[in-house]
């Protein structure tokens, strides 16, 4: 590995992104609350809260949709989107916020022009006000500019520039540009540079001074900063007494605005300092001095998790068994959305390589489920109901063909009537259905005609094979999950298997979850080693109105549309007030394909079919329009702004369905229009590698009955 990159970067990073999400997930539930009602109705707050309902939380599930997470992990995307440049600029982060965003619908929160500072920018990037005009001060005015939102999202730009805070400290104040400006943008570059610098500094003094080194010394997050040094000596292990400063002369009362960025910045830094230095104390502190309690935890959990890695984890509590990796990441970008903190992880340490020009990491092949991380499982849950057998996750090293660690399902009394099954969510799970606040935005991650490899090996118990075999639960009639078996194998002491299966048709509805179940012809307790999990291929599915199919199906597209109507004849009837609208559903991993699907335009500028779709401004489409006052048939490139490939003039009527179908192999893309091919062309610039699918429709609307989508047979 290159020097400029940490021997255990890939580990330290998972260890960063676990502390981010445990983080938030600890502190959400009572974000916005203040230190004496905390203290009044929860107490110090050493560990989940969730649960506690009779206490007025705002959550009563763990794992949640939080625009900590989402914002960290979406904005990044813009140095993949801009080739993997270090000299990306702030207007091609502001792109990013235009492509991945939805209004109103994902990442943000939408309080409004003037109240909500990210909404704010995202109507001056919407009006086309590039950043960073888009956050500064002289538009937005001092107190919007200064909230705290620059803070929660910086932690990934961090992640990518290991041992290096300058070019962190750099990195977070173009992004922080896009909608933040003055002691915003000094808050997160001191968080930033700190992160950073703890890839190889273990010192917390040392960070600080690292991080305060690259903003102003008369602002006030320095003063701050040094105010908080003075207390922490004063005052010894009273953090109270240190909060108590903090909120007489950098409190709320201090600063105008909903969320500010100076306290909750003197909150972290408080912790941190009063902390010892312990994942559990430090996390403690924060979530019980109050203010914006996830944002503040979110970045103490992700600097102490890379400075002490996981075993500053889990020294205390079990912070990561209730998580079991699982996040969310709700975007225009749907078949992200189901995630987990490995994946994320894997892509933040590739940008990372790539950016110190080394090759990326695919461990097994790039297995999405490889469980190489110690720890880690990726989503993986044992199912427990009164049949189930007594089972257990464990990861462990060895039992692996290509890698260094496997899952290890460890079960008791497995006998006849009873069964034991582990599983993962390939799409939203019903406990999030009715979340609170962010809504999940999601596509399915795994669709029908995509094949699925399990390798496996067992101990089992007995000396005799343990039976284990595939199986996904799809949403059905009224959205019951109902079970679909694949293949089945009787895996021995000696055996290792892979199990492969080619998904096949739902009928429409979406995969939930996909796992593997255990039986057994007699009592045993035994050991069975999932290596790797994984898929591949494009879908071959057809998308319609299935019968008694319930709601799950539509939640299926992600809705970048303005109106999304299920009340009529056609399934999918899209309405769109001004502008573009996309309907989206798919995943990046799809590469090579055609989709088909029946329009009808009903006075409408434009609409049609887009494959590609990486959000809401990146994709290729065939769209019937119409270009001063004539009908034409246009084949567009979309990176941003839109690119006309080819177009033709094309005879459509309002009211009448035609046939669209497009196909994208490699460079190359074609388009038919009711069976007549019209277009046949290589992009000779071709960004978008891969994508999902969209219906499109501009100003008006369009509406059909079902979408298809095949592998390429020609």
């Amino acid at each position: 590995m290159s020097s400029k990159l940490p021997n255990d970067y890939f580990e330290r990073v998972y260890a960063g992104v676990l502390g981010k999400i445990i983080g938030v997930y600890l502190g959400r539930p009572f974000e916005g609350w203040w230190y004496d009602k905390i203290m009044a109705n929860l107490g110090e707050i050493w560990y989940y809260q969730h649960e506690r309902r009779d206490k007025g939380l705002r959550d009563n599930i763990l794992i949640v949709t939080d625009d900590d997470i989402s914002g960290t992990f979406t904005f990044l995307r813009a140095l993949e989107d801009s080739g993997l440049s270090p000299d990306f600029s702030p207007e091609q982060i502001g792109q990013s916020w235009l492509n991945y965003i939805i209004e109103r619908r994902t990442i943000l929160w939408w309080g409004g022009m003037g109240n909500s500072t990210e909404h704010t920018a995202f109507l001056r990037l919407k009006n086309g006000i590039p950043a960073p005009a888009s956050g500064s001060i002289a538009l937005n005015g001092k107190v919007v500019a200064e909230q705290i939102g620059s803070q929660i999202f910086i932690d990934g730009w961090a992640m990518v520039s290991p041992g290096d805070p300058a070019q962190a400290a750099d990195f977070a104040r173009r992004a922080a540009s896009v909608s933040h400006d003055g002691e915003a943008i000094y808050g997160a570059q001191v968080i930033a540079a700190m992160e950073a610098a703890a890839f190889t500094e273990r010192d917390l003094n040392k960070l600080i001074d690292t991080g305060v080194s690259f903003i102003p010394k008369d602002s006030v997050i320095y003063n701050m900063v040094s105010d908080i040094r003075e207390w922490r000596e004063e005052f010894g292990d009273n953090w109270r007494a240190s909060r108590e400063q903090l909120d007489k002369y950098y409190g709320y009362d201090k600063y105008g605005g909903n969320c500010h960025m100076v306290p909750n910045h003197g909150v972290i830094l408080m912790s941190l300092l009063h902390g010892d230095d312990d994942f559990q104390k430090s996390l403690m502190i924060a979530n019980t001095a109050g203010w914006d309690t996830d944002c503040n935890s979110g970045n103490v959990g992700c600097l102490l998790g890379i400075k002490n890695g996981l075993q500053g984890i889990e020294a205390g509590p079990d912070w990561r068994g209730p998580v079991a990796d699982r996040l969310y990441l709700p975007t225009a970008e749907g078949g992200r959305a189901i995630s987990d903190a490995v994946q994320v992880t894997q892509w933040v340490t590739n940008l990372g390589r790539a950016l110190a020009g080394e090759a990326p990491l695919a461990p097994k092949g790039g297995a999405r489920y490889h469980f190489e991380l110690p720890g880690s499982v990726q989503g993986f849950m044992a199912e427990r109901d009164h049949e189930a057998a007594d089972t257990v996750l464990e990861n462990v090293l060895g039992h692996s063909h290509e890698g260094t660690r496997s899952l290890a399902i460890r079960y008791q009394h497995l006998a006849p009537g009873r069964y034991s099954r582990v599983a993962t969510a390939t799409f939203t799970p019903p406990e999030a259905v009715n979340m609170k606040g962010y809504e999940l935005h999601a596509s399915p991650t795994l669709y029908p005609g995509q094949t699925v490899r399990a390798r496996l090996s067992a101990h089992p118990g007995n000396g005799q094979g343990v039976t284990a075999q595939l199986y996904l639960r799809v949403y059905g009639a009224k959205d019951t999950l109902t079970r679909i078996y694949g293949p089945q194998a009787v895996i021995g002491p000696a055996d290792h298997n892979t199990l492969q299966w080619r998904i096949p048709e739902t009928g429409g509805q979406p995969i939930a979850e996909i796992g593997i179940e255990l039986s057994h012809h007699s009592r045993a307790d035994g050991t069975l080693f999932l290596d790797y999990l994984t898929w591949d291929g494009e879908p071959e599915c057809t998308f319609s109105d299935p019968e008694n199919g319930g709601q799950m199906w539509r939640r299926a597209w992600v809705n970048g549309i303005d109106q999304f109507d299920f009340r009529w004849v056609e399934p999918y009837r899209l309405c769109q007030n001004s502008g573009r609208g996309l309907l989206m559903s798919g995943s990046r991993e799809w590469h090579n394909y055609r989709v088909t699907s029946t329009l009808t335009p009903h006075l409408v500028t434009a609409g049609g079919v887009a494959v590609r779709v990486q959000g809401m401004r990146r994709y290729y489409a065939l769209l019937l329009a119409r270009v001063a006052g004539k009908p034409v048939a246009r084949l567009v490139k979309v990176l941003h702004d839109e690119t006309v490939l080819a177009e033709q003039a094309f005879e459509w009527n309002f009211g009448e369905g035609y046939e669209l179908s497009l196909q994208v192999n490699g460079t190359r893309l074609q388009g038919w229009i009711n069976g007549k091919q019209l277009f046949d062309l290589s992009d000779d610039e071709p960004t978008l590698s891969g994508g999902g699918i969209a219906l499109v429709c501009e100003e008006g609307r369009v509406g059909t009955h079902q979408i298809k989508v095949a592998p390429i047979t020609e």
